[in-house]
């Protein structure tokens, strides 16, 4: 680099910090009540100014075209109402603030990008905290805003819609860096939607009602961690994405699945629980992932792979009274005992005459008898039939018939001890009750893909 140009450099960069100095010696503090016309104040503010919105309602939709701080009261009791079209809040300036309102009536044209919140490209670093976000389309839409942080809010779709006409919690469109964190959202299409995007971090949200709570599609680099869904079609629907971390997430009464990995690759899914779902985990076309340390338990099946799982290490896991705890679609054998250590299976009855803390014996979980099962599951009710006995004496006699598919060599004897179920069992019979309510989508079928 020349002189010339490092010397610009550092004139542009002492020019824009001068220019942030001024800009915050000169910000006024700007007191409004519902007697003012809100969005006059707004368009006469300076750069800088922070507008103090007393209790009361405001009809107004806003159009932030420059750096402003919105807040109002503790409560939330400041309400700026739109008139039921288009966005509530458009943001177009970088490092704008909405703390402490209560946002709502933006209009229900999906296609248009109606929010009761929208962040453009432009409104870099926006921070929109401890808000109620009530009966808008979209909640918070993220369309491009690099750095923006969604936090603390409680988030309600509109449940006067059908559930098909309703809008994300929270979008995420291409937005490098932007979080979603501490977040209460429920009633809606999806909880966060992230699509196209990269180093996101989505954590400490709560989600219910909702068809999933988290659906991902091409997020790389990005991180999914200590959220809890309840009752929610899926809980965490995480698709053609590569490098993110799962971990510490809780999903309770999911109608299809807990966790569903379509086409993630290189990715670790760790310390998650999942309690009660058709499928504790599904893995659709995932390869060289990293699976440790999760808790699986009443589900109709724990654990389903279908397609390629090339480089999947799967260990220190917990496969609690499953009905069926492996569901395995291949013909290739696999060893799911990694580096020595395999994972833990309720229905294991093994012995362990060593004391080492494994099984003496391998645990097979994909024998002839499940494959019947999977084929005919009204077959489970023979299970303890003279014929069923045969099949599995059989099996055990002449191991050259088994059927393609996995086993733990060596199967733990105890639970692995996840660091996330004491946070679980604090909160796990308030979860259990609140996912007894009735979801919108319980009639609705999910859109697989």
């Amino acid at each position: 680099m020349s002189v010339f140009h490092s010397v610009q450099s550092c004139c542009t960069a002492l020019l824009l910090a001068a220019y942030a100095c001024f800009q915050t010696a000169s910000a006024a503090v700007i007191d409004v009540s519902p007697k003012d016309d809100l969005a006059e104040i707004v368009k006469s503010a300076a750069a800088g100014d922070v507008l103090r919105l007393a209790s009361g309602k405001y009809a107004a939709k806003l159009y932030l075209d420059k750096t402003l701080t919105l807040e109002g009261p503790a409560d939330g009791s400041a309400v700026i109402e739109g008139d039921g079209s288009g966005r509530t809040i458009d943001v177009r300036a970088p490092n704008v603030v909405l703390r402490q309102l209560t946002i709502t009536r933006s209009g229900m044209n999906l296609a248009a990008m109606d929010a009761g919140v929208y962040l453009e490209e432009t409104a870099v670093g926006a921070v929109v905290e401890n808000n109620r976000i009530l009966e808008n389309s979209v909640g918070v839409f993220i369309h491009g805003a690099k750095d923006a942080l969604v936090r603390n809010n409680r988030i309600v779709g509109d449940s006067r819609l059908r559930v098909n006409e309703r809008g994300n919690g929270v979008t995420v469109w291409n937005a490098p860096g932007a979080k979603v964190i501490g977040n209460d959202i429920s009633k809606g299409r999806d909880g966060i939607f992230s699509n196209t995007s990269t180093f996101n971090i989505y954590r400490g949200n709560r989600f219910s009602d909702l068809r999933f709570a988290v659906h991902y599609m091409y997020t790389n680099d990005s991180e999914v961690s200590d959220n809890i869904s309840i009752g929610n079609n899926i809980g965490y629907a995480l698709m053609f994405s590569e490098r993110l971390k799962v971990s510490g997430n809780i999903a309770v009464n999911s109608r299809d699945q807990g966790i569903m990995l379509n086409y993630v690759n290189q990715s670790e899914i760790a310390d998650n629980i999942i309690y009660k779902a058709d499928k504790c985990v599904f893995f659709y076309n995932a390869n060289y992932n990293q699976i440790h340390g999760n808790y699986f338990e009443r589900c109709a099946i724990g654990i389903h792979f279908t397609a390629a799982i090339e480089g999947t290490v799967l260990q220190d896991n917990s496969f609690v009274n499953n009905e069926s705890q492996v569901k395995y679609v291949s013909t290739r054998f696999l060893d799911w005992a990694e580096g020595g250590r395999g994972n833990y299976w309720s229905d294991n009855s093994a012995f362990d005459l060593d004391g080492d803390g494994f099984g003496d014996n391998a645990y097979r979980p994909n024998g002839i008898t499940d494959q019947i099962i999977w084929r005919a599951p009204v077959a489970r009710l023979l299970m303890n039939s003279p014929a069923m006995s045969v099949v599995k004496w059989a099996q055990a006699q002449f191991p050259a018939i088994l059927p393609g598919g996995v086993i733990d060599s060596k199967p733990l004897m105890e639970p692995y001890q996840n660091p996330t179920m004491p946070k679980y069992l604090s909160i796990k019979t308030e979860l259990e009750q609140s996912a007894a309510q009735p979801s919108a989508w319980a009639g609705e079928t999910s859109a697989q893909h």
